[in-house]
């Protein structure tokens, strides 16, 4: 009996090392794959210039299958924030996927004064790479400033390769940055004469012939109509009079009023370029990360898949109108018909439940400066040329020189400092000069060194964002806050890059898939996202992660 138990022991035994054999050669299978349970597709979804205000302000005119379902169905972190300064969009759609702040990957605005070249980059800028889809040079463009990987990097690492990353935006280094260094492809949208979606040959030879195929379609001269509002106008309660003093417009336009006839208004405002600047960019958007998921097969195979999604026209709307304009309004209301669309879409093809998405902002924006003087807000425009010929005086009478400045932009100021050795003067006692002298000028509310940067650990207030935003090989060496809703801008639309609240505070939802229904108020900040996501799909955190996974967010059963 105990041979006869043995060799029944043996071949159970056998049968399973079999099995066990079987499982390793046919891994591609989904019900053997050990992470079988996470979602077909991630959607990671960015709205370029979205206020947390913009999901409650005009809440009760959203459809049910927008924001709503998200908000609904899905958890809602109500008091998300970016931890860092400057908040751009280039900055914030790299801090979103990759954990972290431009502390560690680097992407410090959209464009900053390089040290070692003395000339101004580009975030995405990579001159080593020709366009795919038009010979301009829109084209040329990569990730290769961002210096950590994102979540979309980590699950291609995890999955061998096999899980595929897409990245879409109107705005190229919103479709970029998010996608990583090892994305399948991305695209953004050319405009002017051409009105394409392109690419660049970091991600390969030639478009994929669906992306070819959308390119010669009708749908992006379809955008070319009549822009006017999607509800009765007089049911806009949640923002001002359409004829007001704090809009700009558009070119051929005498006042930036409905209804808006795009066909008659393309060419003199920069052709296709104009449909970025209305809703029917977010439309144009949604069409076409539609067709990047029929053409790409995504969310089809047991290998998680990621799309990253950013609508760019917000952003556009906003620094056109401003936060308080009824074009915004109408953007959003359209923006949330454009999700339903998209939802429907993902039900009826990756499948309801089987994937998951999260929809937050780069930025916030601040009310029209102008708008808030007329209400007794303290708020304002600098300027700028009057500093920049006060502190060159300065400058001259402290120092004996007038070209210890490289450069000044992004709030920063860049030193020569081969100038500053010659002249055998003390770095930090330059730079604490310096600051010395701005904190007194009118508007200036905060001044730090990159001394203090480096040398200090900041734990709370402007002084901590300053450091998450502050680059050691990368930013200046003079630091400075301008005061509340004070901006360099024109004195009609809307901005943003600040650390206050009103460009700090974006929605951060999260649906699908291993998502919870529910909501908190506890802090979150930005760099949260990507382990969050990292956290579910069972993957490695990228390389520079600092965010924590939000584990009420997740469901563990």
């Amino acid at each position: 009996m105990k041979k006869i138990a043995i060799l029944i022991f043996s071949g159970l035994l056998f049968t399973g090392c079999q099995a066990q054999k079987t499982s390793v050669n046919n891994s591609d299978t989904a019900t053997l794959n050990p992470h079988n349970s996470n979602p077909k597709l991630v959607v990671g979804i960015v709205v370029d210039q979205m206020r947390y205000d913009y999901l409650t302000r005009f809440y009760s005119k959203y459809s049910e299958g927008g924001f709503k379902r998200l908000m609904r169905d899905g958890f809602n972190f109500k008091n998300n924030h970016f931890n860092y300064i400057p908040t751009y969009t280039g900055p914030g759609h790299a801090s979103v996927f990759t954990g972290t702040t431009p502390k560690y990957h680097g992407i410090i605005a959209n464009n900053w004064y390089d040290k070692e070249t003395k000339e101004r980059v580009y975030c995405a800028g990579d001159d080593t790479y020709e366009p795919l889809g038009t010979t301009d040079k829109a084209g040329q463009m990569s990730p290769h400033r961002m210096q950590t990987t994102s979540f979309a990097d980590e699950n291609r690492l995890f999955t061998q390769m096999k899980g595929k990353t897409i990245g879409i935006a109107l705005k190229d280094r919103g479709a970029i940055l998010p996608a990583g260094h090892t994305a399948n492809g991305a695209y953004w949208f050319h405009g002017e004469n051409e009105g394409v979606w392109i690419s660049s040959t970091f991600y390969g030879t030639a478009l994929p012939q669906w992306v070819s195929d959308f390119n010669a379609s009708n749908t992006t001269a379809s955008y070319l109509r009549e822009w006017h509002t999607l509800y009765p106008i007089e049911t806009y309660t949640e923002s001002g009079p359409d004829l007001n003093t704090f809009e700009g417009g558009f070119k051929g336009k005498s006042t930036p009023t409905f209804p808006y006839d795009l066909a008659a208004l393309k060419d003199a405002n920069k052709g296709y370029d104009i449909l970025k600047a209305t809703p029917y960019g977010n439309s144009l958007t949604t069409d076409f990360a539609m067709a990047a998921i029929a053409g790409e097969a995504l969310g089809t195979d047991a290998f998680t898949d990621v799309l990253t999604l950013s609508y760019s026209s917000t952003d556009y709307v906003g620094h056109n109108f401003g936060v308080s304009s009824k074009e915004i309004q109408d953007t959003y209301l359209r923006l949330d018909l454009d999700l339903e669309r998209f939802f429907n879409y993902l039900d009826a093809t990756v499948g309801k439940g089987e994937y998951t998405v999260f929809l937050t902002a780069d930025h916030g924006a601040v009310e029209v400066p102008s708008y808030l003087k007329s209400v007794n807000i303290p708020s304002g425009y600098l300027n700028n040329k009057e500093t920049r010929e006060k502190f060159n005086l300065f400058m001259s009478d402290t120092f004996g020189a007038s070209d210890l400045v490289e450069n000044i932009s992004n709030n920063q100021i860049f030193l020569n400092r081969e100038k500053i050795k010659a002249l055998q003067l003390n770095l930090s006692h330059v730079q604490e000069l310096i600051v010395n002298e701005l904190i007194t000028y009118k508007n200036i509310d905060k001044v730090y060194t990159a001394t203090a940067m480096s040398n200090t650990s900041f734990t709370t207030g402007v002084a901590s964002l300053l450091q998450n935003g502050f680059n050691q090989k990368r930013s200046g060496d003079i630091l400075m806050v301008p005061d509340a809703a004070y901006i360099s801008y024109s004195l009609t639309g809307s901005t943003h890059g600040s650390g206050f609240n009103y460009d700090t505070h974006v929605p951060l939802l999260f649906y699908g898939k291993g998502i919870n229904s529910g909501s908190s108020l506890e802090k979150t900040v930005i760099p949260d996202i990507a382990p969050t996501i990292s956290a579910l799909l069972g993957i490695s955190f990228p390389s520079g992660t600092t965010g924590r996974p939000l584990g009420a967010a997740i469901n563990t059963n």
